[in-house]
């Protein structure tokens, strides 16, 4: 799962420089960063498949929107591993601008992983129809259902992945999602700014650009 290179511009946007070259500087910061990252992630993956209507999963208008149509869901967790969150922590106390580029190239290393997971899943069920990924925190979705995702699939005791006590996963660049399967086409839906927790204080939207979601 792991990728043999880590998508500079959707790191770019994360870092405020969508559709901007970056300068011989900053290409041999991400470069080395990106070389270090590559080689500290130990991507680790789990699902489930699980029939729907789930109640339990399934808290809030949102989730249960982008369910519609659904018979089934996967219930997904991903993470880079320890090893990242140590980088990031020791740039953090000597280089910063290190541990931003980490950061922001780590926060595309997940979304890459979790692609490679969907692959994985549309690959065993190629009859099926899915829906994006849609995790704990966007839109009324409660971030407190990280509980109910990591104790469904064993995380913890399985690949090291947990939470803290404010729902927040540990290590940090992990992932947990649902997506909804159907046996018949799912109409297009719409991604990003209009489920995000984060859209009333988005950076991004400030300057008329997106994250990349």
């Amino acid at each position: 799962m792991l990728p043999e290179h880590i998508r500079r511009a959707d790191a770019l946007r994360y870092l405020g420089g969508a559709g901007i070259a970056p300068d011989a500087r900053m290409t041999a910061l991400l470069d080395a960063a990106e070389a270090e990252l590559l080689a500290a992630a130990k991507p680790k993956y789990l699902y489930q498949i699980v029939p729907l209507p789930c109640d339990e999963l399934t808290r809030g208008a949102d989730i249960r929107a982008h369910l519609a149509g659904c018979d089934r869901a996967v219930v997904l967790c991903a993470t880079l591993g320890a090893a990242v969150d140590r980088l990031i922590r020791v740039s953090q106390v000597g280089d910063m601008p290190r541990a931003v580029v980490l950061d922001a190239l780590a926060g595309v290393l997940i979304e890459q992983v979790c692609e490679g997971v969907d692959r994985l899943l549309a690959s065993q069920m190629p009859d099926a129809y899915f829906t994006f990924r849609f995790s704990p925190g966007y839109g009324d979705y409660p971030l407190t259902l990280q509980r109910d995702f990591l104790r469904l699939l064993d995380a913890p005791r399985k690949i090291g992945l947990s939470m803290t006590d404010s729902f927040l996963l540990t290590p940090s660049k992990s992932v947990t999602a649902i997506a909804g399967i159907s046996a018949s086409p799912i109409p297009k839906q719409r991604r990003g700014c209009v489920i995000c927790s984060l859209r009333d204080s988005c950076p991004y939207q400030r300057k008329g650009t997106h994250c990349g979601f």
